[in-house]
């Protein structure tokens, strides 16, 4: 190995300690997101020659998928402000649980939160040691804001960059390109392999709230909202899918006993889908199996928290890759 092939490896290492442990993840997956989604756009232009014209096009692109990224936050925002928010989610789990408290032993409910309020200091306490860094409110939540408009902007420019040809780059400008080539690509595999699951899971859990429990005369609270989780909480690989699975549940148990068991029984189906779909598309684009993937996760989140969890399968899939090209594995 060369000493800029070393150095690379090292630099590698060494930033994603920072980004990690600075809570800069939000502002890494917004730039990465643009730079993939700019270059797959870019592949796509009738204008192959390099040069000025295509520059300029990319450029387009890049300040289109920039506006489309947060023309889609700022609707999902407004969605979730539609439905009240998270806020009248947990009042309705805490309804639930409660109901549930008092048909248990009492050596079990006290352990389970009887009130929203009870339920909010867990959910409080929970994010005040696994989610510091994704406060979404104050001073804190605008810089955090900041840091992924700044993200998406660099993203963008990076993307412009590589349609560029660039001559006589040799040593360690070299190995540092291949490693955020990896990265590029283990993010776009990752991402777009989950995308397609959490978007199947989606589908088939719209279709059991909004067809199959009515056609039976039940009728779930906030389905839409619970529709927006289950998308959003699928596009991280495995543990998305217990979240969203965990409160549909809890709010089925909330209409009757049979309602719950149901539910149970159709979600632990999908999520014995999303196994298969895990090995088939995540498997077979990163040469990872979901226990990998889960126990990256876990490790990950040991040391640093929620951002940690989210990291892990594409940092897992990044490691896999560099291991890969070097005949390693």
């Amino acid at each position: 190995m060369s000493r800029g092939t070393l150095i690379s490896y090292i630099l590698s290492g060494l930033t994603v300690f920072i980004v990690l442990k600075f809570h800069l993840l939000p502002t890494a997956l917004a730039g990465l997101a643009v730079h993939v989604v700019t270059c797959r756009l870019a592949r796509l232009l009738p204008i192959k020659k390099e040069g000025a014209a295509k520059e300029t096009a990319v450029v387009a692109l890049a300040v289109c998928v920039i506006a489309g990224f947060v023309a889609g936050g700022f609707a999902l925002y407004s969605a979730m402000k539609g439905f009240h928010g998270f806020s009248a989610l947990m009042s309705a789990t805490a309804e639930t649980l409660e109901k549930v408290k008092k048909s248990l032993p009492d050596s079990l409910s006290v352990a389970i939160p009887g009130t929203a309020a009870e339920l909010q200091d867990n959910a409080v306490e929970f994010l005040r040691e696994h989610g510091k860094g994704l406060s979404s409110a104050g001073a804190e939540g605008l810089i955090t804001l900041a840091h992924i408009l700044i993200g998406m902007v660099v993203g963008g420019m990076t993307s412009i960059a590589s349609v560029k040809t660039v001559d006589n780059i040799t040593g360690f400008l070299e190995a540092l390109h291949t490693r955020t080539k990896m990265l590029a690509v283990s993010f776009e595999k990752v991402v777009f392999a989950q995308f397609k699951i959490s978007l199947v899971n989606t589908v088939l859990t719209a279709l059991y709230l909004c067809l199959i429990l009515p056609a039976c005369g039940i009728h779930l609270p906030m389905v839409m909202l619970l529709i927006v989780l289950t998308l959003i909480a699928g596009l991280v690989p495995v543990i998305g899918n217990l979240i969203s699975n965990f409160v549909i549940v809890v709010l089925s148990l909330g209409t009757s006993l049979m309602v719950g068991g149901m539910s149970l029984l159709f979600l632990i189906i999908v999520h014995k889908l999303e196994y298969f779909l895990n090995a088939r598309i995540i498997g077979h684009e990163v040469n990872a199996k979901a226990w990998e993937l889960l126990c990256a996760m876990i490790v990950l989140e040991a040391v640093f928290g929620l951002h940690g969890v989210i990291a892990a399968p594409i940092l897992y899939a990044w490691l896999k890759a560099e291991l890969s090209i070097n005949e390693i594995i």
